[in-house]
């Protein structure tokens, strides 16, 4: 297949290139700063020579948008809604303007556009869709996305959740600060937490560009969230640390403003279950925490 992966040099984007290279197939990165022969220069914002790539292409995958491992203020917030807004459109314009389209088109969505939930599953069909900032992000974005419909063309919103790998993303930092014996519950810890494997997530997208059945938002998670005090309770003990000091909300609301980001992204319990996929037979590597721990540990 010719794959052609849209802000590709990031995590995931670094890890479904390998996946997919590895398999035999073409892929092209777009980027910023092209360093490499199959990385092309876009400024996920306007047309260019880059939109030729798209011509033949099977797969088209899109993972913009600045992330939100950040302050949120006036300047950051609009970053965060024009980088997914802009980079969708202007794909969208890319792909109207092909003769030989893209026939699949998978774009960046989160697992975060449900409500903060301790009880409730959401699954793709009875999740509740809230109204805050982050969940109106998603909102915004997933109907940026589905709004032009093109014949031929089957679009697919991953709404993925917290992907946990070796090389990259939010993995390393809590295997660091459990380590330093700072790997106690984040404030309650009864928040839900909900996450994938690196290599699940690759194997979820190739599930998904190979079933031509599959389309429209699709949860991207393990079907095991569980609570956050019990997440980092499992991590210390495949890390073989006894000691985890507890972080307090107050606590990590100060800690928040030194490190740049937001409390939201520990504290917001997100409590999803990927129905369709599985209901479609897809089959989790690592469906449960202490086996993927091993597997990162390791």
């Amino acid at each position: 297949m010719k794959i052609i992966i849209a802000a590709g040099t990031g995590f995931l984007g670094k890890n479904l290139e390998k996946y997919f290279t590895e398999k035999g197939n073409q892929v092209y990165i777009l980027t910023r700063n092209p360093k490499r022969e199959n990385e092309i220069y876009w400024d996920a914002k306007t047309l260019g020579e880059w939109k030729g790539v798209l011509e033949n292409a099977d797969v088209l995958i899109n993972l913009t948008g600045k992330s939100v491992d950040c302050r949120y203020n006036e300047e950051n917030k609009k970053e965060i809604y024009y980088s997914r807004i802009d980079s969708t459109n202007v794909i969208q314009q890319a792909v109207d303007q092909s003769v030989n389209k893209p026939k699949v088109w998978l774009n960046a969505s989160s697992a975060t556009i449900y409500i903060h939930s301790e009880t409730h599953l959401n699954t793709e069909k009875n999740g509740i869709i809230g109204d805050d900032f982050s969940m109106n992000i998603c909102k915004s974005w997933e109907k940026e996305f589905f709004t032009v419909k093109n014949e031929n063309i089957r679009k697919v919103a991953l709404r993925t959740s917290i992907v946990l790998g070796k090389n990259g993303g939010a993995f390393p930092k809590l295997k660091l600060i459990t380590k330093l014996g700072l790997g106690g519950k984040q404030g309650r810890g009864n928040q839900k937490l909900s996450w994938i494997h690196i290599d699940d997530f690759c194997k979820a997208v190739d599930f998904l560009i190979n079933n031509e059945n599959i389309v429209g938002e699709i949860n991207i998670t393990a079907p095991n969230p569980l609570f956050n005090e019990d997440f980092m309770r499992k991590l210390r003990k495949e890390m073989n640390i006894s000691l985890g000091l507890n972080a307090p909300v107050w606590q990590l609301e100060i800690a928040s403003i030194f490190l740049r980001t937001e409390t939201e992204l520990l504290l917001k319990s997100r409590n999803v279950y990927p129905e369709k996929i599985l209901q479609s037979g897809f089959e989790f590597t690592y469906p449960d925490i202490e086996k993927a721990f091993k597997s990162l540990i390791q």
